[in-house]
Formats: C-alpha cells, sequence, structure tokens
C-alpha cells in the first residue's frame, strides 16, 4: 500500500503541491531509490546473521520495525512550512525517504522470505504465493482508492482553478481564479497528510495480522539458523548462480518499464492527455483489473507453465500504452486500455515472485552446503526492483527538468508534453522488449522444476539430523589432499587423532555420510565433491570455492 501510493503520488506531490523544483525532485527520488537498494542486500545479510528466537527469525524484525516506518511514512507526506527553500524541502523530503525505505526494508525482506518457510511443496507454496500477491494487489488498490480519493478532489479543483485562470483576461476572475489556487493548495497538503495516516494504519494492521496469523517452519536443505559465510562471500554465491541472475535481469528490466510507465501516469493524464481531474479513477480501475486477473495468470501458469504465462501477460502491456499515448482526451479508450494493462500488472505482480522460490531450490539442490542464504536472494530480487524504481522515476524526472517543466504550472511548453509522451509508451516499451528476451533466455522450465522437486523430497529436513539422539563419538586418523595432490590437513603430521561426533554436523556432508559406513579399524579412501565438502564458499586461504577433496582415513573407534 505504502510503496506504490509513493510510487503513483510522489512525483506529483513534489511538483504540483509542495512546488520543489524538477532538479531536486529528481534527486530525491533517484538517491531515495539507490539508498533504499543499497539497504536491501545489507538488511538481507543482518537477517540472514541473526538468530532464531522464540517468535521465529524473520517475523521479529517486520514486528519491530514497524512503528518507525510508520511514523516515518506520515512525515514523508507531511508539509512543515507553507513556504520552504528548496534546500530545506530537498533536505527533509530526502531524509524522511530514507528513513522510511530504511524502515521498510526491514519489514519486506523478512516478509518476502517467509515465502520459502510456510511448509508444503511447490504446488502449496506457488498457491501461497499466488493468495499472496493477490492480496498485495488488493493492498495496492486500497491504499490509491484511499490516496487517490482523498486528493483527487483537490486535484480536479486545481485542474478546475487552471481552466478558469487560462480561459479569462479580466484581471478580476484572475485573481479570483490565483485565491482559489492558493486555497486548493492548502487543503491538498492537508488531505495528502490525512490520506498517509489512514495508509500507515494499515501498514500497523497487517504487521499485527502477520506477527498472529503465520508461523515459520523449516524448508529441505535450510535451517533457519545464522548465516555461517560472510556477506562478500554469500553474495559471491548468488550473484554467480545463473538462473538467478537471468531472472533478475528480466525482472529489472519489465520493472523499469512498469514504474516508468506508472510513475509519470498522473503527470501525464494532467498535463499530457487533459484527463486530471480522472487519474484516480482510471489508477483504481487499473488495480481493480490487476487485482482480478490474479486468479486467472495463477490458472494459466499452472496449465501451460510460467515462462509461457509470463510472455503472454508482458505482451498485452504494450498495445495498452501505444493506444493510451495515441488517443487524447478519449475517457472510454482510456478505461479500456487501463483494464488491458491492469491484467498485464498482475503478471509482473505474481511471476517473477512466483519463479524466485524455484531458483532458491535450484541453488539449494546445486549447493547442499550453502544455508540460510534465502533471506540475501530475496534482498538482492528486491534490491534490483527498487533501484530500477529509482532510476526510472530519478530519469524521469530530470528530462523533464531538461524540458522545462515548471512546478505547479497550469500549462506547459510542447517539450514537456512530448518528454511526458516518450517517457510514458516509447522508453517503456523498449525497456520490456529488453526484459522479455532476458527471460527467454530462462533455463527453470517444467522440466527442471520436476527434477528439482525430486531431489528435494530426497533431501532430509536439516532439523532431523544432529538431534543429539544418535550422536557417536568417532575416532580417527585423517590426510586431506586437494586434486593437484597438495596436502592441506593431516593428523598424523599433528600427532594427535581427530575427533568428532557423528550426526551432530560438525564435520562437512561427505565425511557424515563416508565415515558411518566404516567398521572400526579400516582404512578407506573418500573423495568428497564439492556439494559434499565447502562448496561455492571453500575455507579462505585453504581450500578454494568449489573444490573436490580427497580424504586418507582410518578409523580408530567408535564409542
Amino acid at each position: 500500500m505504502t510503496s506504490n501510493a509513493i510510487g503513483f503520488f510522489m512525483q506529483i506531490f513534489l511538483l504540483d503541491v509542495v512546488q520543489m523544483e524538477a532538479f531536486y525532485v529528481s534527486l530525491i527520488l533517484f538517491l531515495g531509490r539507490a539508498w533504499d537498494a543499497i539497504t536491501d542486500p545489507l538488511v538481507g545479510y543482518v537477517v540472514s546473521k541473526s538468530g532464531k528466537t522464540r517468535f521465529g527469525k524473520l517475523i521479529p524484525w517486520a514486528v519491530f520495525t514497524m512503528p518507525f516506518g510508520v511514523l516515518s511514512y506520515v512525515l514523508l507526506w507531511s508539509t512543515p512550512k507553507d513556504t520552504m527553500s528548496s534546500q530545506f524541502s530537498f533536505f527533509w523530503y530526502f531524509s524522511m525517504y530514507c528513513f522510511f525505505q530504511t524502515f521498510m526494508s526491514c519489514y519486506h525482506v523478512p516478509y518476502s522470505s517467509l515465502n520459502m518457510f510456510l511448509g508444503g511443496d511447490q504446488k502449496d507454496r506457488d498457491s501461497a504465493t499466488a493468495f499472496r500477491m493477490g492480496v498485495e494487489v488488493f493492498g495496492t488498490l486500497a491504499g490509491a482508492t484511499i490516496q487517490g480519493q482523498i486528493v483527487g478532489v483537490y486535484h480536479a479543483k486545481k485542474a478546475q482553478a487552471c481552466n478558469e485562470l487560462n480561459s479569462t483576461d479580466f484581471n478580476l476572475t484572475a485573481l479570483n481564479a490565483t485565491a482559489a489556487l492558493t486555497d486548493t493548495l492548502y487543503n491538498t497538503r492537508k488531505a495528502y497528510l490525512i490520506a498517509a495516516v489512514i495508509n500507515g494504519s494499515f501498514y500497523f494492521l497487517c504487521c499485527v495480522v502477520l506477527f498472529l496469523g503465520v508461523k515459520e517452519q523449516l524448508a529441505p536443505l535450510s535451517t533457519l539458523d545464522k548465516l555461517q559465510m560472510s556477506y562478500l562471500s554469500g553474495l559471491r554465491c548468488v550473484v554467480r548462480h545463473t538462473p538467478y541472475v537471468r531472472l533478475v535481469f528480466g525482472f529489472l528490466f519489465a520493472s523499469l518499464a512498469f514504474q516508468m510507465a506508472q510513475g509519470n501516469f498522473a503527470l501525464f493524464c494532467t498535463h499530457a492527455a487533459g484527463l486530471g481531474a480522472y487519474f484516480q479513477h482510471l489508477v483504481l480501475i487499473l488495480l481493480v483489473a490487476a487485482t482480478l486477473s490474479i486468479p486467472l495468470w495463477q490458472t494459466l501458469l499452472v496449465k501451460f507453465g510460467k515462462r509461457t504465462a509470463l510472455f503472454v501477460g508482458l505482451s498485452c502491456y504494450i498495445p495498452a500504452l501505444i493506444i493510451i499515448a495515441s488517443a487524447r482526451s478519449n475517457l472510454p479508450v482510456y478505461v479500456v486500455m487501463a483494464i488491458l494493462a491492469g491484467s498485464s500488472l498482475a503478471v509482473l505482480y505474481l511471476l517473477p515472485w512466483s519463479m524466485l522460490p524455484d531458483v532458491v531450490d535450484d541453488f539449494k539442490v546445486k549447493n547442499p552446503n550453502c544455508k540460510d542464504l534465502e533471506p540475501l536472494f530475496y534482498s538482492c530480487y528486491v534490491f534490483f526492483n527498487k533501484f530500477g524504481g529509482g532510476m526510472s522515476i530519478g530519469i524521469s524526472t530530470l528530462a523533464l527538468h531538461f524540458a522545462g517543466y515548471r512546478p505547479g504550472a497550469c500549462k506547459h511548453n510542447p517539450a514537456v508534453i512530448t518528454t511526458l509522451k516518450v517517457l510514458f509508451a516509447p522508453a517503456p516499451i523498449g525497456l520490456l522488449l529488453v526484459g522479455m528476451l532476458i527471460f527467454y533466455f530462462y533455463p527453470i522450465n517444467e522440466r527442471r522444476r520436476r527434477e528439482i522437486k525430486i531431489e528435494l523430497e530426497r533431501a532430509p529436513l536439516v532439523e532431523e539430523v544432529g538431534s543429539g539422539e544418535n550422536e557417536i563419538p568417532a575416532t580417527l586418523e585423517l590426510e586431506g589432499s586437494l586434486t593437484d595432490g597438495r596436502k592441506f590437513d593431516s593428523s598424523r603430521d599433528r600427532d594427535k587423532p581427530f575427533r568428532f561426533k557423528i550426526g551432530k554436523q560438525e564435520v562437512i556432508r561427505g565425511w557424515e555420510e563416508g565415515v558411518v559406513q566404516m567398521s572400526v579399524g579400516q582404512r578407506a579412501k573418500l573423495t568428497c565433491s564439492p556439494d559434499y565438502a565447502y562448496g561455492c564458499k571453500g575455507h579462505p586461504g585453504i581450500i578454494p570455492p568449489n573444490a573436490t577433496l580427497i580424504f586418507d582415513v582410518e578409523l580408530l573407534g567408535l564409542e
């Protein structure tokens, strides 16, 4: 609710209500989103490093940061003074924007990561994702409805006052219209603050429902424990996973396209299409269509596969943008195209988030020793989404600045109108086509999903291993070397046998499964592939990443 209210209304709020120069607005929106994007992976890492509490590992993060998020959101839409200098305005709104986005990251990263810890199989998780995104789109609809209906009345009054000011030659009438504009501006600022308080209240209620209604459950090859590797090592493992990289960049360009059109929609309707009094109703229609389309796309992805549904859904956005940009002041056509665009928006909400768990599962079966990276996967995913949004809005506002946009003006020069049209249709369409090209090379199809499901079913829950009931102390002599013959460890050189407890996860997976098959007095050669050794992280300074290890082992005793 809050993020999409910012997406739809923040640009026009800063330009036409706060009346800040377009250059400063572009700085706030771009730098604020850049800050937000940077905090997401950091928050994901900190969440991964945190321990499990009686309430879980992820949920406490959302609960304890929520009050600060609500407060900063309300302050973001407030106007401390009737008239503010450009420097003070920039400092106030940039600070509040960064505070809110930081606290929202502390809420959203753990919340989205919960999708991996709700229990069930792939089908159950896809259904949960569809339900979650349906509710999220409904929340977006509710937030846009609340914000749009409260502030839309005053935007309509401003448009009427502008029309009177533009159409009169009489000084007295012009004076009255100017007075009406001033009065409308005061009421509009008040309306934005009221809408922020209402949306902030829903933020609070949603967090309460999350805390009372959701319980974290373990997933195969996950422990919900503290992450054992460093931030850079974890990040390196994540960005080296090819399916994840392709999904992220496809999502980045598609998100850039949608957010560029979304961020400029209010300005386009107001100044280019001549429908400023109706844009909040068009936003409402678009989001209703998106909400109602979620079950349809969920059915299609189950029947035809996720990639097919993704391509069909995203393609619907292109004709909608072309027709809206071409048909000036034609409300019925805009309504029909808003419905089509809303249906396509539902695909962006549902499909990438439904595909991300498949990528995480693929990573886990290929790297079973790299555990508890789920928050990092989700935070980096959100990072690129927010970074794309910041780039789209920042570049858009900067383009309007160079085109000569004047804050609060009723009429703009032709260069501004042309810029708005380009930012609303041609630029997003080009970005969307790039995203679809990247999605074409996304490697996880339905066949690979079935293979992943089978491998996960074979993997035990980590919670079942090392419970303490069947731990067996073992004593042995060992000599470990790499495939090139380099020796990295030897108990014989230390003249001290090695001891560990089988079943307590004190050693690598290859040892757990190899030593347990040996008998006392037996000497054997254990060859451990990277999946059964140190995986993608290696052991800094001793064992390189993705190394196969060879052990000469003699089992001396079992207690």
